[in-house]
């Protein structure tokens, strides 16, 4: 799979996700095999542009692969201009969101409320990939509700102005994440552009992602929630769309706690003592319901307030459940 000049290793993507996507989990799911990662998404509000938490959000390593940066927005000349900022800062690929179905986002007319305005799409659009050098994407849903459900007139202009590739989440923005994604929608897209059309939406298994691909025809598939607390998902789904093996040999119990160990360290690096060990919290919570979901350790760590003993315990607890065989692994 290609955007632009860049050849993707795969076609299994990592959604932008707030407060999750940072350089961190973008390093750590690019190991596992995720063709291409996105930065947490940016404002276009020139006043956040140069805060700590917008160069947080832009710190990028080689290790996780292309730069690929989101941004949102409603203003297209400062939707051009944030774009612009984030290739001076080294952005390779620029994504669009008009996806977002957050309310802060919504009441801004940024995000998916942007697909209720066909001609402002074309305007942002246009100025985007007018002011860059970078292959521009954009990320939507499948329109504002059931009863304006858009997404095949929205991909025909992203394609007419010049947009690489479109994501697709098999929802409107009236459903948020509730019901089940509605993939008869996606397909609609790819048999309506040639660009490349990457499918989105509860693709949280090997099953799920083999027929999302083989009924929408989709040049791609992107995780967002599945990912969580699960980065080896992508090793899985990379080799099963890929090499086509039903033969995955999933990662032994040992190296999933090395890998967490590794990845709350990396955090409390990250962000700093302080403030590491309280992102780190959700993320042990997402871990624990993949190795433990019932386990009375996720109140005892998420009462730790200093990172080096939030690693002692996970420690320990590894420890305890690995001699006693107590996990779902």
């Amino acid at each position: 799979m290609r955007i632009g000049q860049y050849q993707l290793k795969n076609r299994i993507l990592l959604a932008p996700m707030a407060g999750i996507t940072d350089q961190p989990f973008r390093k750590l799911c690019s190991h596992y095999g995720a063709g291409l990662t996105f930065s947490e998404m940016m404002s276009t509000n020139p006043q956040v542009w140069h805060t700590e938490k917008s160069k947080l959000r832009l710190a990028h390593h080689q290790d996780a692969g292309i730069n690929a940066v989101q941004i949102a927005g409603s203003d297209p000349q400062e939707m051009a201009q944030a774009a612009q900022i984030n290739v001076e800062y080294g952005a390779q690929i620029i994504d669009i969101n008009m996806g977002c179905p957050a309310k802060k986002v919504n009441k801004k007319l940024a995000g998916s409320a942007l697909l209720q305005f066909p001609d402002l799409v074309t305007k942002i659009l246009e100025s985007v990939v007018n002011a860059v050098n970078v292959p521009v994407t954009l990320k939507i849903r499948t329109g504002w509700d059931r009863q304006h459900i858009n997404c095949v007139e929205i991909a025909q202009i992203a394609e007419q102005c010049g947009i690489q590739a479109l994501t697709i989440h098999g929802r409107t923005r009236e459903c948020l994440f509730e019901g089940e994604a509605e993939y008869h929608h996606i397909k609609a897209v790819k048999q309506a552009i040639s660009i490349p059309v990457i499918a989105n939406g509860d693709i949280i298994s090997v099953e799920k992602a083999k027929f999302v691909l083989d009924y929408t025809g989709a040049d791609g598939i992107m995780i967002g929630r599945g990912a969580l607390g699960n980065p080896w998902i992508f090793q899985s789904l990379g080799e099963l769309a890929e090499i086509n093996s039903t033969n995955i040999i999933a990662p032994s119990l040992t190296e999933k706690c090395g890998v967490i160990l590794r990845h709350i360290e990396e955090l409390h690096q990250f962000y700093g003592a302080e403030k590491g060990y309280r992102i780190a919290r959700k993320h042990v919570g997402w871990y624990l319901q993949g190795i433990q979901p019932d386990s009375d350790f996720k109140r005892t760590f998420n009462a730790i307030s200093n990172a080096t003993e939030q690693l002692i315990a996970l420690e320990d607890f590894f420890n305890f459940i690995s001699n006693n065989g107590n996990s779902n692994v």
